[in-house]
This record gives structure tokens, sequence and C-alpha cells, in this order.
């Protein structure tokens, strides 16, 4: 009987030994999953697109970290701009072609803002949501719509204004080399005096003031 006892309670502090270093090992793993933290290259470059009711475009874009939660961006982007009016439609030959347009217009902005990262401590570092702002000059290129493309640009004109940014949006992904995020954004970009954008009839003229709009930016980064 005595046998018994002690073979019982030898089984039963192996098996509370066992419990105790499996929640031990488990509880260290949990603790490491928690405290792990996206660490992101403090400079980054990397290639913006951008998507818009006014058209595409392409363009560039330099981070500095100055914290895990605010970065600094330097942005070059060209995107095509288009008046609220337009109807395109196709020839008997394919090609497109908007009546009553009178100018192309190519909005160039080189803005310099910031990046701010939200609920980093309630969402996993595989999603980091942020909002952004950015200002600085837009060069507004304008072409003779009646002439081709290529050959219109250089009797371009270029005007010079004011503009900026605000937007929201999220980086996916862990890796420590890549950035991989999309952005909405709302460009404000007024040109007071306006520029002819439309002819509506033999004597009426319309122009745009507002060269801005809403973007979606699918922004492709390395770490430098």
């Amino acid at each position: 009987m005595k046998q018994s006892i002690l073979i019982f309670l030898f089984i039963a502090t192996l098996n509370s030994s066992f419990c105790f270093e499996k929640n031990s090992s488990k509880s260290i793993l949990n603790k490491r999953i928690s405290t792990f933290e996206y660490i992101q290259p403090s400079k980054m470059w990397g290639v913006d697109i951008l998507l818009s009711n006014g058209g595409f475009g392409v363009g560039g874009f330099y981070a500095l970290k100055l914290n895990p939660k605010l970065t600094v961006l330097t942005s070059l982007t060209f995107n095509e701009s288009k008046d609220d009016n337009e109807v395109e439609y196709y020839d008997y030959w394919g090609q497109i072609y908007t009546p009553g347009k009178i100018n192309r217009f190519l909005v160039i902005p080189i803005y310099t803002g910031a990046q701010y990262r939200i609920f980093s401590e309630d969402i996993l570092d595989n999603f980091r949501p942020f909002i952004n702002a950015a200002i600085g000059p837009t060069m507004i290129f304008t072409t003779n719509y009646d002439k081709e493309f290529f050959s219109s640009l250089g009797k371009g004109k270029s005007y010079w204004t004011f503009g900026g940014y605000v937007g929201f949006g999220a980086h996916f992904g862990t890796s420590t080399s890549a950035l991989n995020g999309v952005n909405i954004r709302y460009y404000f970009i007024p040109y007071r005096s306006g520029l002819p954008s439309m002819k509506l009839s033999e004597s009426e003229t319309k122009s745009m003031k507002e060269f801005g709009g809403l973007f979606i930016t699918l922004s492709f980064g390395k770490g430098i």
C-alpha cells in the first residue's frame, strides 16, 4: 500500500512539473509575440502610382523616419487633370477624342509633409494605419489639345500655384526592407485666375480653377 502511494505521489509530481514547464514556455512565447515590434528603416525611397477620375499618375517619394510613429516625406508626382465636363468618344478608327477640349493639363506637385502612424498599440504590425498631410509648390503644364501630344510639348506653358493634400491609409506586411501600402488622398490645388479647359459654345469658354481631387495612391518603397 505504501509503495502504491509513493508511486502515485511521484507520478503526480512529474505531471505538475511538466505542466509548469509547458505553461512557462507558452507564456514566454506569448510574451515574445506580444513584444514583437516592426522595425522600419530610418530612410526609404519608392514609387507612387496614382489613380483618380482625372486620369493616371506616377511619382516618387523619400521618407525619413523620426520616431516609431512620425515620418517626414518628400514627393514628386506627375498626374493628368481633366475638366468635369469632358466626355470622351471613339472615332471610326478607334481614336479617342473629346469635343470642345482646349488644353491638356499635366499637374506636377512637389510636396513635403508628415505621416503619423495610428493605433500602433491596438493593431498588429502587419497592418499599420496612418494619417498624412503635405504642402508645397505645384506646376500646371498645359498643352494645346488640337495638336498631337508629343509635338505640343515644345509649345506648352507652365503655371505655378501652391497646394497640398490630406489623407489616410495603411502599410502592409512585416518586411523590414520593403514598404507597400495604399493611401487615399484629397488634393487641394487651386488656380484662382483659371486656365481655359473647355469650349462650351462659339462665345463661351470654361476655365478650370481647381486641379486637385480624390486620389488613390499605391506606394512601393525600399529601405536605404
